[in-house]
């Protein structure tokens, strides 16, 4: 038992020494403002593709709704503002932030880090990326992120935010992102203020 415990201490020092971090880090997020915006007509009106976006970051509020209204949790019983088939909720949300590529929590309405590094260059011009990733062989996943984007889409429109669907650029992390066996990001989604 003594020489297990020296192991493990001896592993502790490797990876505190080699640069891998053991805690994860958090970001939290402040509690989505739920009322407010355009009326739905109004919303569907503006809504549109802008691919002139300009890579000003979010004011973490505004981060805050966006990722609400795209993937929230709006009811007790933990359903989201994004309906799924049978309701598997399989789907992750990725932020691509200058400080790093963060995982959407809805639960606990926080950003969880998975890569440190400013990942931002290996995607087009925004204030911030979303990846869209699931399972790419459930049928159901490419409906779920039709409502994701339409959520983000409208949410966009409501609060004058320029946004873009995009199918390219989606394997930019392959390897990086720590996904789910068989996910895969499915979609990116560029936001941000109009330039």
């Amino acid at each position: 038992m003594l020489k297990l415990s020296k192991i493990f201490i001896c592993l502790s020092f490797v990876f505190i020494f080699s640069g891998v971090v053991l805690a994860q880090e958090f970001k939290s997020l402040p509690e989505p403002d739920k009322t407010g915006g355009k009326p739905l007509m109004e919303a569907l009106n503006l809504r549109k593709s802008e691919r002139n976006i300009s890579e000003k970051t979010l004011p973490l509020q505004e981060l805050s709704n966006l990722l609400w209204a795209t993937w929230g949790i709006n009811r007790p019983d933990g359903k989201r503002t994004a309906p799924t088939g049978r309701n598997s909720q399989k789907v992750e949300v990725y932020a691509v932030l200058e400080d790093g590529v963060w995982l959407y929590d809805a639960q606990n309405n926080r950003l969880q880090q998975v890569i440190s590094s400013d990942e931002r260059s290996k995607y087009p011009a925004a204030g911030v990326t979303l990846l869209y990733a699931a399972d790419s062989k459930d049928a159901f996943n490419a409906m779920h992120m039709g409502t994701l984007y339409q959520n983000a889409g409208l949410y966009c429109a409501s609060a004058g935010l320029a946004n873009v669907v995009r199918a390219s650029h989606k394997d930019a992390l392959k390897g990086k992102l720590a996904l789910e066996k068989g996910y895969e990001v499915m979609i990116i989604h560029s936001i941000g203020y109009t330039k």
